[in-house]
C-alpha cells in the first residue's frame, strides 16, 4: 500500500523515541562480573534535531536512539522527511538545530562504517557499466583506501562476496541496464554491502519491483540482519518482517510504533482503505496521536 499524499501531522507532544535492541550484541567481557562489562552504545543518536529547506520545516524536534542489532522501518507520506532523516544520520545534511551522533561521533567521521542505498540512481542506459562496476563503487571512500586509483584484490573480493550475498553470483559482467528492476535493486544493495558496513541505510529498496522480487529482497535482508543493524525507508505498509522491531512514523515529527498487522475498522479510521498495514497503536487524527 502506498501512503496517501496527505497524512495528519503527528502530535507535537509525542515523547522522545528510544528503540531498545531486539538482539543484544555480545559484551566486551563475557567472563567478568556483570558490573565490569561494557554496556552497548547506541549506533545512532539524534537529540532535538530540526531541519528545513528555504525556510520550510521538514523535521522538527526529533529525538531518536537506535541500538546495535535493530531493524527499524521508516514510513510516512511523501515529503514527510524520511529521506532527510537518513541524510542527517549520514551527515550529508547539517541540522538547523540539535545534534546527530553516528557511532558516538560526528557523522562525517564515522560514515565509512555505513552502507547506504539511495532512493534513486541516475544512470545512462547506453553507458556500458557492468554489475561489477556498480558494486565496486561501494568500495570508494572505505577506510584505508584512496578515493582514486585501481581497485585492489581486496576490493574485488569484497564485491564478489556482496554479490553472492544478494544471490547474483555469475552476473558480474552483465550490463546493469539489462537487468530487471528487482535485480537492479539487489545490485544496489550489494554496492552498499561492499564497504563491509556495520549499519545499513536503505531508502525504499522495494520500490518499483513486483511482489515476487520484493519477497526475495526481504529474504535477503533477513539474512543480512543477522550480522548488522538495518534502517529501511519504505512507502509500502505491507513490507513487514518478523525481525523488524520498530516502525518510525515520520511526518515532520517522529513517532515510534510496534510492528503488528491490523485489518478492519481501525485501518479505515487510519487510511480509509481495508488493507493490511503495519499496526499503529495510536490513532492518527487531525488532533494528533490518541490512544
Amino acid at each position: 500500500m502506498v501512503l496517501p499524499a496527505q497524512t495528519p501531522e503527528f502530535s507535537s507532544t509525542a515523547r522522545p523515541v528510544e528503540i531498545q535492541p531486539t538482539q543484544t550484541p555480545e559484551l566486551a567481557s563475557s567472563t567478568g562480573p556483570a558490573k565490569d562489562r561494557e554496556a552497548p552504545s547506541p549506533i545512532v543518536l539524534l537529540e532535538g534535531v530540526s531541519f528545513g529547506y528555504n525556510g520550510r520545516v521538514v523535521l522538527e524536534g526529533v529525538d531518536l536512539t537506535i541500538w546495535p542489532g535493530e531493524w527499524v522501518l521508516v514510513v510516512g507520506p511523501n515529503g514527510g522527511g524520511k529521506t532527510t532523516l537518513l541524510k542527517l544520520i549520514l551527515g550529508l545534511l547539517e541540522p538547523t538545530a540539535g545534534t546527530v551522533r553516528l557511532f558516538g561521533q560526528e557523522p562525517n567521521k564515522t560514515r565509512h562504517r555505513v552502507g547506504y542505498m539511495p532512493q534513486h540512481m541516475q544512470f545512462d542506459s547506453l553507458f556500458p557499466v557492468t554489475v561489477m562496476d556498480i558494486v565496486l563503487m561501494g568500495r570508494l571512500g572505505t577506510a584505508g583506501r584512496r578515493l582514486l586509483g585501481w581497485y585492489s584484490r581486496q576490493d574485488r573480493q569484497a564485491a564478489q562476496q556482496a554479490l553472492a550475498e544478494v544471490g547474483l553470483t555469475g552476473l558480474e559482467d552483465r550490463p546493469f541496464a539489462a537487468l530487471s528492476g528487482g535485480q537492479r535493486q539487489r545490485v544496489l544493495i550489494a554496492r552498499a554491502l561492499a564497504s563491509q558496513p556495520e549499519l545499513l541505510l536503505l531508502d525504499e529498496p522495494t520500490a518499483h519491483v513486483d511482489p515476487q522480487a520484493e519477497g526475495q529482497l526481504m529474504e535477503i535482508l533477513q539474512q543480512i540482519h543477522h550480522r548488522m543493524t538495518i534502517v529501511m525507508v519504505s512507502h509500502d505498509l505491507g513490507v513487514v518482517s518478523p525481525q523488524i522491531g520498530s516502525v518510525l512514523c515520520v511526518n515532520r515529527r517522529l513517532v515510534v510504533h510496534p510492528t503488528t498487522e491490523l485489518t478492519g475498522e481501525k485501518i479505515r479510521q487510519l487510511y480509509g482503505d481495508d488493507v493490511r498495514i503495519i499496526r499503529h497503536d495510536h490513532r492518527c487524527s487531525p488532533e494528533g496521536h490518541q490512544p
